[in-house]
Formats: structure tokens, C-alpha cells, sequence
């Protein structure tokens, strides 16, 4: 038994050092802001599958505050630190009946994408997406939103295939 915690213990430590990696690739990449607290996102399934949704909940605690404290693009971080532990909560809002459930789903992101943007013009002051933002225009920003809604949803349709995938390939003796 402790054996086993050990090795859970070690695989959501290597996954959450490899997620603030990816993390790290915000700042190298300006096309990376939205991509990489996605892929870090994903990074927890392993851990959601193996370990539980307590020690994937610290695993989201510790990327977001590495992230926040380490990571060049902070609204990369800020993104994941509002929408990581999205994968974990993702299985409970499986549960629900299917209209209810989309429409839950897509609250929770738009209230996450406003909370974001709140904390970083309002609190944080950054100038810099503050000018950003002024520079694209309400049509602009509206569009964006709209499309970040729909990766949210492509977000939201790949991550119980990777689960999957990864059961599959990884823990084959569970489907037997």
C-alpha cells in the first residue's frame, strides 16, 4: 500500500513539473497564452486517474502558484489558475442532465474568462492588455469571447477521450 502512494506521489510530482514546462512555453511563444494552460490542463488526467481528485486538486494548487510565481506571461497563468482545475470538476458535471450541464458548463467558463480579465485590469492594472484590449475594439473582444467559448467546448470534448486514451493504454487490466 504505501508503495503504491509513493509511486502516485512520484507521477503527480513528474506531471506537475512538466506542466509548469508547459507553462513556461507562454511566455516563449505569444500564440502559447491559450494554448498552454490547456495543455497543462491535460496533464492532469493522469493524475485525476491514478491518484484522485484530491491529489489532482493539490496538483492544480501547485502549477497555479508555481505558474504564477515563475511563469513569464502571468495571463497565461492567471488563465490556468482560474480554469485548471476545470478537468478535475469535469466528471462530476458529467452527472447532470444534458442541457443543464452545457449551459453549466459554458457559466463556469465565462465567469472564470471575467474573472481572469477582471483580476488583471482592475487589480493587477496590467497595462499592457489593458492597451490590448483597446486597441481591438467591443466587436473584437466579443469575437474573441465567442471563440474562446468554442475552444472551451473542443476543450470540453477532448478531455474524456484523453481519459480514455490514457485508461486504455496505460491501465488496460481496468477494462477487463
Amino acid at each position: 500500500m504505501r508503495r503504491k502512494r509513493t509511486a502516485q506521489l512520484a507521477l503527480a510530482a513528474v506531471l506537475c513539473a512538466l506542466a509548469v514546462t508547459v507553462m513556461m512555453l507562454g511566455g516563449l511563444i505569444p500564440a502559447a497564452t491559450f494554448c498552454c494552460p490547456m495543455l497543462a490542463g491535460f496533464l492532469t488526467i493522469p493524475i485525476l486517474c491514478e491518484c484522485g481528485a484530491g491529489m489532482a486538486l493539490c496538483a492544480w494548487a501547485a502549477i497555479s502558484i508555481l505558474s504564477c510565481l515563475l511563469g513569464p506571461d502571468k495571463e497565461a497563468a492567471a488563465i490556468y489558475l482560474f480554469l485548471g482545475w476545470y478537468p478535475v470538476l469535469r466528471p462530476k458535471l458529467e452527472k447532470l442532465r444534458q442541457p443543464l450541464r452545457f449551459l453549466l458548463k459554458l457559466l463556469i467558463f465565462n465567469c472564470a474568462v471575467f474573472a481572469v480579465y477582471s483580476l488583471l485590469l482592475f487589480v493587477l492594472g496590467l497595462e499592457s492588455l489593458r492597451a490590448e484590449f483597446s486597441d481591438m475594439g467591443k466587436i473584437m473582444l466579443l469575437v474573441t469571447l465567442v471563440l474562446g467559448n468554442g475552444i472551451f467546448i473542443l476543450f470540453d470534448f477532448v478531455l474524456p477521450r484523453l481519459e480514455l486514451l490514457y485508461r486504455c493504454r496505460f491501465r488496460p487490466h481496468l477494462w477487463r
